[in-house]
């Protein structure tokens, strides 16, 4: 059985790893343009690396918050310890990255994995970049009294204006999301069949929902995409006409996921962004900063 086979079966199975480094995930957003690296012990994975890889560079997938190093923790283990075990994973799996003979790595690391050091120490340079997280969604009425006044107003002013529907089709969802690249002259960086992929692969797991806001003479406003994984649901892609950009209806969308994560017992991730005006809005859901490490090696 080749690595990927067994990761694939691996990653199903194996609750703890995020969404976008399951091996169907994968396949839905790189086709065959992907691999992974393994370690394993006693026959059972303990660590990987699956990664996009293009033109001899391993790449940030498309549409994938982010990839980076999974490792399978031993329990209790003391701090001290957990850092020499992963330094030592770490290790053995640039070690393989080294062998790939590549021009480029570069990929975006989980929140979770704090540790970066064995990347440093092997000339890997790292950024800091931000995603803001609710961690706790149980109560929503408490969460929505701590939304900014703002976030409060812009919601309240949706919902006199357009009702929240979820039959949306992926098509008709695809062309909302263009318009939100094309106000600003910007060409869509994925395609239709990618996001027809994704979007099969997530509906036949149960594993995504798209909401959609339409006014009194069904006109769409705005439609948000969320998938989710066993611990958080992900604000994925937002669609919305230029026309009705003023009635605030992302925000109440947003609101909707998060909604959607409190009745699914799970965090909430807005993905995070590192432009000023994206960073605020996020900011005033009441989400907290998570730093999450962007590594990368030129060869």
């Amino acid at each position: 059985m080749s690595n990927l086979e067994k990761y694939r079966k691996f990653s199903e199975i194996e609750r703890t790893v995020p969404i976008f480094s399951r091996g169907w995930w994968m396949d839905a957003v790189c086709g065959e343009n992907w691999n992974v690296i393994l370690v394993e012990k006693n026959d059972r994975i303990i660590a990987a690396l699956p990664y996009f890889l293009q033109d001899k560079e391993i790449r940030k997938a498309p549409l994938t918050q982010n990839n980076g190093i999974w490792i399978h923790y031993p329990p209790n283990q003391k701090y001290e310890k957990k850092l020499s075990y992963e330094n030592r994973l770490m290790n053995l799996i640039i070690d393989e990255i080294e062998a790939l003979d590549l021009d480029k790595f570069q990929q975006y690391f989980h929140y979770s994995l704090t540790n970066h050091l064995p990347f440093y120490w092997r000339g890997y340079e790292q950024t800091t970049r931000y995603t803001y997280v609710i961690s706790d969604t149980s109560n929503v009425e408490e969460l929505f009294n701590h939304f900014s006044s703002a976030v409060r107003n812009k919601i309240r002013k949706a919902e006199k204006n357009v009702t929240v529907k979820e039959d949306l089709g992926i098509a008709q969802f695809y062309d909302l999301n263009k318009m939100t690249f094309e106000r600003q002259n910007v060409t869509i960086p994925y395609s239709f069949k990618l996001v027809s992929r994704i979007d099969k692969a997530c509906e036949s797991r149960n594993a995504r929902k798209i909401y959609y806001a339409v006014d009194e003479q069904n006109r769409t406003h705005a439609a948000a995409y969320f998938v989710w994984d066993d611990e958080s649901v992900y604000y994925l892609m937002a669609a919305s006409d230029p026309m009705f950009r003023y009635s605030q209806s992302l925000s109440l969308l947003i609101f909707e996921g998060i909604k959607l994560a409190s009745r699914l017992g799970k965090k909430f991730d807005f993905e995070g962004s590192m432009k000023r005006n994206i960073e605020e809005h996020f900011r005033q859901f009441g989400a907290k900063q998570f730093p999450y490490h962007h590594i990368q090696k030129t060869f």
